[in-house]
């Protein structure tokens, strides 16, 4: 190791400023933001709404029940997804389950966790609340999407602009500060594992 990395080794830990700690506090906040969003939902939503929707048209019956279809089982993905959470078994391999009111459910059902160790991770009231803040988060992303706009709502009103232009900002703030105030401690499918 070259001198100048040895010498960065040895400096003494300086305490940090309140400012320090405030910022890395909001940091740390984003980064859990970006976890409780419904990306990957959204993402599959997009390459779907176009199919089920035929391209915005929904000439048919059929093409709104599939979209509603399409719409609702994203909200429930993206709501179930927050009640999940991982746990390293014996071996040290990750391995995912759902939080119940009794402690983590394993979906690997050769791995048992101790009564105790479940314990850590029964399900709270704040899950609910995450799941229906992310839920709202993709139905308000969900009913900016051109294809459900033209589908659902075929004639422009002034009304509906004005709510297409509103909600994604009035929601997105809201959501924001609710996730930044009360971050989730789960590190469910598709969030980062913690270090333990």
């Amino acid at each position: 190791m070259p001198e100048s990395q040895d010498h960065l080794l040895s400096l003494p830990k300086q305490q940090k400023t309140r400012t320090q700690k405030a910022l890395r506090k909001s940091l740390k906040g984003t980064a859990a933001l970006s976890n409780l969003l419904p990306t990957g939902t959204t993402f599959v939503f997009s390459l779907l709404s176009p199919v089920f929707t035929n391209k915005g048209q929904c000439t048919s019956t059929l093409t709104h029940i599939l979209t509603i279809c399409l719409l609702a089982v994203s909200a429930i993905a993206c709501s179930l997804l927050c009640f999940t959470d991982s746990v390293r078994d014996e071996k040290g391999k990750v391995r995912y389950g759902f939080a119940t009111s009794k402690g983590l459910w394993v979906i690997a059902a050769s791995v048992k966790l101790s009564h105790a160790n479940a314990e850590k991770y029964k399900l709270k009231g704040i899950d609910f609340l995450h799941a229906f803040m992310s839920a709202l988060v993709f139905a308000v992303v969900a009913f900016c999407d051109q294809n459900v706009i033209k589908c659902f709502f075929p004639v422009e009103s002034e009304l509906a602009k004005w709510l297409l232009e509103v909600m994604p900002l009035a929601v997105g703030g809201v959501c924001s500060v609710f996730f930044w105030l009360y971050p989730s401690t789960r590190h469910g499918i598709g969030f980062p594992l913690s270090r333990e």
